[in-house]
């Protein structure tokens, strides 16, 4: 177009495409040099990749970000507005998806040769729009302008089968082959992402797999007048791609689930062969990582591709398969350890579900001694305590060479709980690879502020070497300091409280503690524990009013999944609360709540650099790790936290007087557990909680519907899985000394910096090398 009549969308698609140009040269340098040198190549296969925003991303890592700033401002173009036009992408929920696109682009950085594998949904999980509190779904239509980071590669398509039936074949020198005759077949056409490593030293492909129909049309049907059925084929199959976690509440949704798993599964083993032309030397040229149960068909479908299409013998096969895949458990909790129905199974994947049986069978038969009933069946792939079902876990474990934890003490209980019996038959197969994040994003994309004073600080080697970080402890005396870094927080605040006003209508004061709670809505991260403090405080501010409060903004956001009605209802909770503090005039400069909708990561890098207090309050033992935990005190945020996950790795590095822990321990938790009455007790010792929690029964925030929340407050009484009752009393002193700190604003921002400087180790290329080393046998600097 004409400069005269182009949009600033128009701007956004030039500034990308121009500086596209110069990317694809560099990936096809790294695309041929990996080929040339034959060199072993990592493949990370993941159901979410939430990427954000990529253009700030690639200016950034390729250098050319002010450069492209001046062009722009020459031609009369803001690029931080044009910027801001970029949709984020679609393709992922939390901290699942986040972890992902940190490594992918630590692989890029540290010059590691990968390929990252996905689904590209259209709609990705859902935009949260908010009415009255009420969290409703609508779709997140990410690609309505189109893409320009992506190429769609129609060549390299591959077929992926449903349903059908198997059929035994005898060769000639007797041997038995099984050939699969699937009823239905979706096509995978994979759409590549380039993915920039820092100084742009390498790009690596971010192949995601869009599900189309082989043909469009049943151009019979629709000549005989049936419009509707002749394109039901086209709408089954790429139903898959659509959107990310479809409901599971009916038996269609939780077919479509294992359809997504295995169609990005088989169509990332499918094209990652394809390079390898040698399958029975596979795992010396490739590494694949299974980031989570989504994708642990690989184990079932690797050996059905290697036996039923290589030819290749089961125990060579078997070793192949394990040598190359590795798994990475995120989660204890038995309703994420993926099950699927064996009748499901036996009818959309028979051959896997014979190759599964198989798998089992020589597993069990390899056990050695005597063993109980209750021993076999605890290693059994097949869960026949209510229904025969298939554990994927398990699966994935037996298949993999390495299994890893995310965090110290998530890899700990993964030994001692769900994988107990599996470990004590495979000692050393689990290991620890404590999560990380890319500081090229949360640290000097997300912080330009903070990311300037650490370079004039410490020198600009801290945007290449993440150690050099440590350096900031000899200043935390610095009062020149302390007051560079408080102005650098204030203006993100402020930055963020005009955000505030115009999403949620609401004015917040920039000089109040901004303590922040932003992820996934879920029971065992406790937003209801900060909510029922919340309510306490509320009513303490009432009771004395004349108390010298100290200021504070309650900040939270995240998503609930649709089927999950508890957690819509803390969302409508922490609405009604909020606007019952907004409505009460002595509230004003004391405590205001609010909840911010449509979480992303865009909204994540306004959020975290803004924030003064981190809230990691999950149930101790049951956060696997956290990664926001680390961005936030990375950012200089000081936390407020379980001894849970990654919280236990962060006191270690950024000192225990530097960080603020409250609660029971893991251990703790399952002894109160074991007390059916344990949160009945805790209400009747707490006058305080239970006064909060009766104003939230009686519909004190909530008059237009009394009895709205009587469930939710009757449920901690009755079974408080989660501890919000055990804990709320250390939980509010905790908060009360916070409190305290902030009138010493001094101590306050030693300790914030103190956590800035002890970050360093929670660098996810520290992750990435811990994994090249350990489970992929990769050389990296």
């Amino acid at each position: 177009k004409d400069a005269t009549v182009a949009t600033p969308y128009d701007w956004l698609t030039a500034s990308i495409e121009v500086v596209r140009d110069r990317i694809i040269d560099q990936w096809i340098k790294a695309t041929k040099e990996a080929y040339e040198e034959k060199e072993k190549r990592v493949y990370y296969l993941s159901l979410e990749f939430l990427i954000g925003r990529l253009m700030r991303d690639a200016f950034s890592n390729l250098g050319v970000m002010e450069t492209m700033r001046a062009a722009l401002a020459s031609l009369g173009v803001d690029l931080d507005l044009i910027a801001g036009l970029e949709p984020d992408a679609a393709l992922g929920n939390g901290g699942l998806g986040r972890l992902a696109a940190c490594f992918m682009e630590s692989m890029a950085s540290l010059g590691l040769p990968a390929h990252g594998y996905g689904i590209r949904y259209d709609y990705g999980i859902f935009r949260q729009v908010l009415a009255e509190g009420v969290q409703h779904e609508v779709p997140e239509d990410w690609l309505a302008f189109g893409n320009p980071w992506e190429f769609e590669r129609p060549d390299l398509s591959c077929p992926v089968g449903f349903g059908g039936h198997v059929e035994e074949v005898t060769e000639e020198d007797g041997a038995v082959r099984h050939v699969w005759h699937p009823a239905e077949t979706v096509t995978a056409v994979p759409y590549d992402t380039p993915v920039v490593g820092w100084r742009g030293r390498r790009v690596n492909t971010l192949r995601l797999w869009s599900a189309r129909a082989p043909s469009p049309l049943d151009l019979d049907a629709f000549n005989r007048g049936d419009h509707v059925g002749a394109t039901a084929g086209r709408a089954r199959a790429e139903a898959i791609s659509r959107v990310l976690y479809p409901s599971d509440e009916s038996p269609a949704g939780r077919e479509l689930r294992l359809r997504q798993e295995y169609f990005f599964t088989s169509a990332s083993l499918r094209d990652l062969m394809r390079r390898h032309p040698d399958p029975g030397k596979l795992h010396e040229h490739a590494a694949v990582q299974l980031n989570d149960t989504h994708p642990a068909l690989a184990v079932a479908e690797l050996m059905r591709l290697l036996v039923d299409e290589k030819g290749i013998g089961w125990e060579q096969a078997w070793t192949v398969t394990r040598e190359t895949l590795s798994y990475t458990n995120h989660t204890l909790l038995p309703e994420a350890l993926e099950t699927w129905p064996v009748e499901l199974m036996e009818r959309l994947l028979p051959r896997h579900m014979q190759i599964i049986y198989l798998i089992n069978w020589h597993s069990l038969q390899s056990l050695e001694g005597p063993r109980t009933e209750d021993f076999i069946r605890s290693v059994s792939l097949i869960d026949e305590t209510s229904g025969r079902r298939v554990r994927m876990g398990h699966l994935a474990f037996l298949g993999s060479h390495k299994v890893n934890g995310v965090s110290a003490l998530h890899t700990d209980l993964m030994r001692e709980t769900v994988f107990r019996d599996l470990a004590s038959l495979h000692p050393g197969r689990i290991v620890n690879k404590t999560n990380g994040i890319t500081f090229r994003r949360w640290l000097q994309q997300a912080n330009p502020g903070l990311t300037a004073i650490l370079v004039d600080v410490l020198g600009p080697g801290i945007l290449d070497d993440p150690g050099l970080l440590a350096g900031l402890a000899a200043h935390e005396g610095d009062p020149a300091l302390r007051e560079r870094l408080r102005a650098a927080r204030a203006r993100n605040k402020i930055a963020l409280a005009r955000l505030i006003e115009e999403r949620a209508g609401t004015r917040v004061d920039p000089s109040a503690i901004f303590d922040v709670q932003v992820k996934r809505i879920h029971e065992y991260k406790r937003q209801l524990l900060n909510l029922v403090e919340t309510a306490a405080l509320y009513e303490a501010i009432r009771a004395e009013p004349h108390r010298n409060w100290t200021p504070r903004v309650k900040i939270m956001a995240g998503k609930a999944a649709p089927s999950y009605h508890k957690a819509k209802l803390i969302i409508r909770l922490a609405h009604d609360l909020g606007r019952r503090i907004e409505e009460d005039p002595s509230m004003r400069g004391r405590l205001k709540l609010v909840f911010l909708p449509n979480y992303n990561v865009s909204l994540a890098e306004r959020i975290v650099p803004a924030a003064d207090l981190s809230e990691q309050i999950s149930t101790a033992g049951m956060e696997a790790s956290g990664t926001g935990n680390m961005k936030f005190a990375l950012n200089g945020a000081l936390t407020i936290g379980t001894l849970d996950g990654a919280n236990v790795e962060i006191r270690e590095h950024v000192g225990p007087d530097n960080i603020t822990i409250f609660g029971l321990t893991a251990p703790e938790v399952a002894i109160r557990r074991s007390d059916p009455d344990h949160g009945r007790a805790a209400i009747a010792r707490s006058p305080r909680l239970a006064s909060a929690l009766h104003l939230i029964r009686s519909g004190g925030v909530s008059p237009d519907e009394k009895g709205r929340y009587a469930a939710l407050v009757d449920g901690l009484s009755d079974d408080d899985a989660f501890m919000v009752t055990d804990d709320f009393d250390a939980y509010w002193e905790a908060q009360r000394g916070l409190d305290a700190l902030w009138a010493d604003q001094a101590a306050w921002w030693r300790r914030s910096i103190a956590n800035t400087a002890g970050m360093a180790w929670f660098s996810s290329d520290r992750t990435i090398r811990e994994y090249a080393q350990d489970i992929w046998r990769m050389p990296v600097e």
